[in-house]
């Protein structure tokens, strides 16, 4: 069973994929519900928002400031597999929830913290957004196009590094467990997550070549392995080698580029590589993405229009993935969820549950723990629990 004591996007993820994998997971909320279910287009208390990060999920309130509310969680514990919990740290120190404090009676408790900055440290106790960390990390300095402003990633990259960081940690301790018999605390954090997933960019960094600037879509390391515009939108083209530019040259109908001393190597292509995405763009520009997108899969060069979610979601190659999936939720009518990108021939992950509506599954959860139907009904009647 994963006790899921987390709001917002890195916590839910995490939690979220353990119950695709088939986990029990019971969402813990305060009483007011997470924050996400009053995000942007809410409906009757509830969100879009919530429900894509959260499905699968049996859900309780408990209120824990108060010590009733805390001694359910920790009987919840004490039976736990797992724990995810993304507070500020020290918050379940003084709530008594902490991994030592659950540890000591449920010595196999894998307890996973996921923060802004990590448990040690000088800004431990910093409030942690996907937008801060992503700044404060480096990615926002490299993200945008080259002249322009510190740009934030499309997605929350550094919220869902984070939930994915936890979730290999909480693997790799299970796997531990089974041998050792022990659980342990799993500690990440958005901040270092962000650097974590700045490969490239620290390579540049740590090598002496400089600090990493930005590059539009442009990579650091090869060239062309950027976006370039179409008659009718944008295309990305990754020829990183010298075979496949030999191939885009003549598919663009200029082979001379290859004896050009300025795209001869893969290192002058880079030392170069704002002329040579001008010349590229100057050609591809005279045609549609599916020609282009057409000739270049003809000669195996690596390639696939930009497309939008609309176009994305509705690919063929999306659809046979089934990376489109329907679920029905009570409020909010009929949805479709991200299916999950995790396919296993012998334990099939299952994206299609709903999330839970706010406590939900209290009455269910605490009964299964020997809560009876009069001390459920004394904890509502204290707002312990809802």
């Amino acid at each position: 069973m994963v006790l899921d004591a987390t709001q917002v996007m890195a916590g839910p993820y995490c939690a979220m994929l353990l119950s695709d994998m088939g986990a029990r997971v019971i969402k813990v909320e305060p009483p007011d519900g997470d924050s996400t279910r009053t995000m942007a287009g809410a409906r009757g208390g509830d969100s879009h928002a919530f429900g894509a990060v959260n499905r699968g999920k049996l859900g309780i309130v408990l209120d824990l400031s108060q010590e009733t509310g805390r001694e359910v969680f920790k009987r919840l514990a004490r039976t736990a597999d797992i724990l995810v919990e993304n507070y500020r740290p020290g918050v379940m120190t003084r709530l008594g929830l902490d991994y030592p404090a659950l540890a000591a009676e449920n010595p196999k408790l894998i307890y996973g913290s996921i923060s802004g900055f990590g448990q040690t440290g000088p800004d431990r106790g910093r409030g942690g957004f996907d937008l801060i960390a992503q700044g404060m990390s480096g990615i926002m300095s490299i993200t945008g196009e080259a002249g322009g402003p510190p740009t934030k990633a499309g997605i929350p990259i550094t919220d869902l590094g984070a939930g994915l960081f936890a979730l290999s940690g909480i693997l790799a301790a299970l796997h531990w467990r089974a041998s050792s018999g022990r659980g342990q605390h799993v500690d990440t954090s958005l901040f270092e997550a962000g650097l974590g997933l700045s490969v490239w960019e620290a390579t540049e960094y740590f090598s002496g070549r400089g600090i990493p600037a930005r590059l539009g879509s442009a990579h650091r390391m090869v060239a062309p392995y950027q976006a370039f515009a179409c008659s009718d939108g944008h295309i990305n083209i990754g020829a990183a080698n010298d075979r496949l530019f030999t191939k885009l040259a003549q598919v663009l109908g200029h082979p001379e580029w290859r004896s050009d001393s300025r795209f001869a190597s893969a290192t002058a292509r880079v030392e170069n590589r704002t002329a040579l995405a001008a010349a590229i763009e100057n050609v591809t520009r005279t045609r549609s993405r599916a020609e282009w997108t057409h000739a270049f899969d003809e000669a195996a060069i690596p390639c696939g229009p930009i497309l939008d979610y609309a176009e994305a979601f509705a690919h063929p190659q999306a659809v046979a993935r089934e990376m489109s999936v329907p679920v029905r939720h009570p409020l909010l009518g009929e949805l479709r969820n991200i299916g999950t990108p995790i396919k296993m021939s012998a334990t099939p992950l299952d994206p299609t549950r709903r999330a839970p509506m706010l406590g939900e599954h209290t009455d269910d959860v605490l009964a299964s723990i020997g809560y009876s139907f009069d001390e459920i009904e004394q904890l509502r009647a204290a707002g312990a629990a809802r």
